[in-house]
């Protein structure tokens, strides 16, 4: 598999940002090492722009007659190879390499078949999902089950506007999407991919546990009233050291904590805290959105259950760039090659990394989906998060966008990234 061709932009006009992606991506499509003939395009916009949705759509379309089938969607920042654009209007697009018959473009009005399908057998899915849709989380749990894994990636789309997908299909060739102009509102979206193209995806966390973890003994509601049965109230303000006593102190503590949930049945942890980003993909964090002193309880953002496990946690920038660094680790390891050549000992190299993109690293394109409250603001410095995963991963084309949720697993995850690459064979 070649490297897929990849561009981005920013400009007040989107016209002209869209002429400026073009030019690099039929540069990258006249080189060598890159795709030259990809039919799927992965598209994302910043807010400003969803206004014309329809017309940058169209227009890539028109400019790229090969690339019969996009996806995509809004946030209010994107991303792509070492760059973040955050409240400014930009747009960032990645064609994708990929045979047609290992991936299908679904919507609300063509959407993915279920598992037991025989003409297309989706193993994966990437999922754009617009945050108003009524039970969006338990939509994407049914998404999951639709695919042989039971694995799906991606975002809720982020927008002060207007909020949009994009989803089209085959010029027509696909049931319902010949009468569509490509752009949607509401619902889910995205791309699913069969078991033959081969991908790779980490869940990063943002948080760190502050508590050790504790057995959820009895709730109400989205309200917990017993922690290791105790009171949850208690168990929360002795956990956080602080007394109702100095109610002022007890409150602003309380508002920058928050809880991260496990099944009883998920994998164990340690609940003790021994190094920075220890939550594991097992754990889905939540905002803790009221007390309840008259139950003793905590209202969280979730509907919790007996037996589940709860820790409380808080946003910590280095735990989440430990956790960064650890995910690109862990993929780079599995892909490099037991034994060496020159030419791969080069590509992988950390002089090599600050190069451009190489097939030594079998990595032909990544998509990332990180919170909208992560970004370089949480990292530090303009595009720090989008810097450290080129320095730890190494450059590879790359795209994607700030989410107001992020999709893992069968879950709706909150403060994390999700990375994912399209791996080529060695």
């Amino acid at each position: 598999m070649k490297l897929f061709p990849y561009g981005h932009a920013t400009h007040p006009q989107w016209r002209m940002a869209a002429g400026l992606v073009l030019a690099q991506l039929r540069a990258h499509m006249a080189l060598p090492a890159y795709a030259s003939a990809p039919t799927l395009g992965l598209l994302y916009i910043t807010d400003h722009y969803a206004v014309q949705a329809q017309d940058i759509l169209d227009f890539l379309s028109g400019e790229l007659p090969e690339i019969v089938d996009w996806a995509g969607t809004v946030g209010i920042g994107i991303a792509s190879n070492n760059v973040e654009y955050f409240d400014e209007p930009a747009l960032a697009v990645m064609l994708c390499g990929l045979p047609s018959d290992q991936y299908r473009v679904f919507s609300g009005i063509s959407p993915l078949p279920p598992a037991s399908a025989t003409h297309f057998k989706a193993h994966t899915a990437l999922v754009h999902a617009d945050a108003g849709t009524p039970d969006v989380a338990e939509l994407i749990d049914e998404m999951a089950q639709r695919t042989g894994s039971g694995y799906v990636f991606g975002g809720l789309a982020s927008s002060r506007s207007e909020v949009v997908q994009f989803a089209l299909s085959g010029n027509g060739n696909v049931k319902g999407h010949g009468a569509a102009g490509g752009v949607f509102s509401g619902g889910l979206s995205g791309v699913a991919f069969a078991q033959g193209a081969a991908l790779m995806s980490r869940i990063t966390q943002g948080c760190q546990p502050i508590s050790g973890e504790r057995e959820i003994t009895a709730c109400d509601g989205n309200v917990v009233t017993a922690l290791d049965g105790q009171s949850a109230l208690d168990v929360m303000l002795a956990d956080l050291g602080v007394s109702l006593d100095q109610p002022r102190d007890a409150l602003e503590k309380v508002r920058t904590t928050l809880v991260g949930l496990r099944r009883a049945d998920a994998g164990l942890q340690d609940g003790r805290i021994h190094r920075p980003g220890q939550f594991g993909a097992d754990v889905v964090v939540r905002h803790i959105i009221g007390l309840d002193p008259a139950r003793s309880g905590i209202a969280i953002a979730d509907m919790p259950a007996v037996g589940m496990k709860l820790a409380f946690c808080e946003r910590n920038a280095e735990a989440a760039r430990a956790d960064l660094v650890r995910v690109c680790a862990e993929i780079r390891e599995e892909l490099e090659p037991e034994e060496l050549t020159l030419e791969v000992a080069s590509a992988l190299s950390g002089l090599q990394a600050d190069a451009a993109p190489h097939p030594a690293r079998r990595i032909a394109g990544a998509i990332y989906v990180s919170c909208s409250g992560r970004g370089g603001p949480h990292f530090g410095a303009p595009s720090a998060e989008l810097q450290i995963v080129r320095r730890a991963l190494g450059d590879v084309p790359l795209v994607g966008f700030f989410a107001g949720g992020e999709i893992a697993r069968h879950h709706l995850y909150g403060y994390t990234g999700v990375l994912t690459v399209f791996t080529a064979a060695p």
